[in-house]
């Protein structure tokens, strides 16, 4: 185990005997061959020391009822108190619904087209027109098998003898 596995919690647990067999094991041959956690372990050992010397505090018999009558005079709360328990919090949203609406609204939308490029959309419409009668010949193009009528290189080549 090394030394910055052994958090404070672990030392605490190690201490006032809440830690397993294993757990307290672990720590304690780490805490053997390490001085440092030897010395941070003694220092805890000297603060519970210190806590338990001091005399625990008793509550005066009046306490619970002068807490429970504290209690029933707080004022209870409206029936609409639960929509904005905080007024911080209330604000806070209704900045941020704002925002966003104004983010939304300014921000433009995917489809549209930026300014300026109406007039190459309008050149590309009509390159597309210009070119329509090379379109209209495509089925004539696409069907013209000439390669197929040429005579194939194995034919063209002389036979050898056997």
């Amino acid at each position: 185990m090394k030394c910055e596995e052994i958090t404070q919690e672990r030392w605490l647990a190690y201490l006032d005997g809440r830690a397993g067999s294993v757990e307290r094991r672990r720590v304690e041959e780490h805490a053997a061959g390490c001085a440092a956690c030897r010395a941070r372990a003694e220092e805890f050992r000297k603060l519970w020391g210190a806590l338990d010397e001091v005399p625990a505090i008793e509550p005066s018999l009046g306490f619970d009822a002068s807490v429970r009558q504290r209690v029933a005079a707080e004022p209870r709360r409206r029936w609409f108190g639960w929509l904005a328990p905080w007024p911080r919090v209330a604000l806070s949203a209704a900045v941020v619904a704002a925002l966003a609406i104004i983010v939304i609204v300014k921000m433009p939308s995917r489809h549209a087209r930026p300014m300026g490029t109406n007039a190459v959309v309008h050149q590309e419409d009509f390159n597309a027109i210009k070119d329509l009668g090379v379109l209209e010949n495509y089925d004539v193009v696409t069907n013209l098998d000439a390669l197929s009528e040429l005579p194939s290189a194995a034919e063209n080549q002389p036979q050898q003898p056997q």
